[in-house]
């Protein structure tokens, strides 16, 4: 699985960078068809903005956005939302009747 992450008017250092990849890499766990996640860190003017782009196979992306003024709580947030949207998606696919 393929996980990209840039940076909008920051810069991103090895500790941030080490930091997503721990979090965003327990998404798979979540839902086996995650193909590729793509993290943007944003410095907005109240804090951070961060967003978690899922492309999941046979669907459209799931798009989750938080903002937060700790980037580690922003972080830790948007991928909480993430693995709810991605667990949710699972048990609507398991409990589909025919």
């Amino acid at each position: 699985m393929l996980i990209t992450i840039s940076a909008k008017h920051m810069e991103l250092t090895e500790a941030i960078t080490k930091y997503i990849m721990s979090k965003v890499g327990k998404l798979p766990r979540f839902f086996r068809g995650l193909q590729q996640l793509a993290v943007t860190v944003e410095r907005v003017p109240m804090g951070y903005h961060v967003e978690i782009r899922s492309d999941v196979e046979r669907h459209e992306d799931f798009i989750c956005n938080f903002e937060h003024a700790n980037l580690y709580a922003c972080v830790d947030l948007a991928v909480d939302r993430g693995a709810r949207q991605l667990s949710h998606h699972k048990d609507r696919i398991r409990h589909h009747h025919r």
